[in-house]
């Protein structure tokens, strides 16, 4: 990973190869009717990988979901039906009482550690996020609730909407990064989305920092109105965040940093090596980046919120 993360530090194009649609949602059961989004990867170690994804039961409420994919090189194979539902929605009135979304998966020991935004639809608002966090054992399939309450929820630095996280180990323990709304506008979905972080010693109790980790693009880019769903890779000096960019439509983002803290946006770097196909035409967006066997892939959402589902593209080194 060091060599090809290497190589984005001297600014090079980032030439992304799409290799196809991994998943089309179907209909699994009354929990995942439609959808298939936030695309989240945990290699494995017999070489394959679980891919977890959302999806939407006939309330439009969000559960977790995975397959197992053999990834080799440019070519992927599903290898299982559709687990689920691995971690659903809590009971009424809790702060995921509207659906979970996991975006973020580490392992510690012998246990796979969940970090989701809880849903709950508002009135006032379309919807109020929290992050949750859910524990499994490494050979249980399902999830269960560490807690009932959110590990980072509302606070001075984060008081109104907040989720999406990623997590990952550092030398003194684990940084998050998020989304976090700075204001709602009049209209119902008008709002100014940007990432931020926090940190803990345990991965359990979190501490939210201060400032913006990746601000809108401003006056470069005035029609942004949100950045999310961010994912970071370590290696070749420094670290690699790929976001969601809102705008009328979704696009992909790219930011660099040399210690973790202090970013610089590079949103110019990331291309395809090709025009989207049907099901990706309006949207390539919600970005998972692992590495697998030495390579770079990319996990991602097309039309739709998750609607046609989620392909994967390689990095070509």
């Amino acid at each position: 990973m060091g060599m090809i993360v290497g190589k984005m530090i001297q600014e090079r194009p980032q030439l992304w190869r799409p290799l196809g649609r991994v998943w089309k949602p179907a209909q699994l059961a009354d929990w995942g009717v439609s959808h298939a989004a936030y695309p989240t990867a945990l290699p494995l170690p017999d070489g394959s990988v679980r891919v977890y994804f959302s999806t939407r039961d006939v309330e439009g409420r969000s559960h977790l979901a995975s397959i197992d994919i053999a990834l080799d090189g440019s070519r992927f194979e599903i290898l299982s039906a559709p687990s689920g539902p691995l971690l659903s929605p809590g009971p009424r009135g809790s702060f995921d009482a509207d659906g979970v979304t996991v975006t973020s998966l580490i392992r510690r020991k012998d246990k796979i550690l969940a970090y989701y935004l809880g849903w709950t639809v508002g009135k006032s608002v379309p919807f109020t996020n929290t992050i949750g966090l859910a524990i499994a054992d490494q050979d249980a399939p399902a999830f269960s609730r560490r807690f009932n309450i959110p590990v980072v929820g509302r606070s001075e630095a984060n008081p109104l909407t907040l989720g999406y996280p990623w997590v990952t180990e550092i030398d003194d323990g684990y940084r998050m990064w998020f989304g976090s709304h700075l204001s709602w506008g009049e209209g119902w979905m008008d709002m100014i989305h940007v990432v931020k972080s926090a940190i803990s010693r345990d991965g359990e109790v979190w501490e939210s920092e201060s400032g913006i980790v990746i601000p809108l693009a401003g006056a470069a880019e005035p029609q942004e109105f949100a950045v999310s769903r961010p994912v970071v890779l370590r290696g070749g000096g420094g670290w690699s965040m790929w976001y969601a960019r809102r705008f009328a439509q979704y696009k992909l983002g790219y930011a660099w940093s040399s210690d973790g803290r202090n970013w610089i946006r590079r949103d110019h770097l990331v291309s395809f090596t090709r025009s989207p196909e049907e099901w990706e035409s309006d949207a390539r967006t919600y970005p998972c980046v692992f590495e697998h066997r030495g390579r770079i892939y990319m996990l991602y959402n097309g039309n739709g919120y998750g609607r046609e589902g989620f392909g994967i593209a390689l990095l070509n080194e």
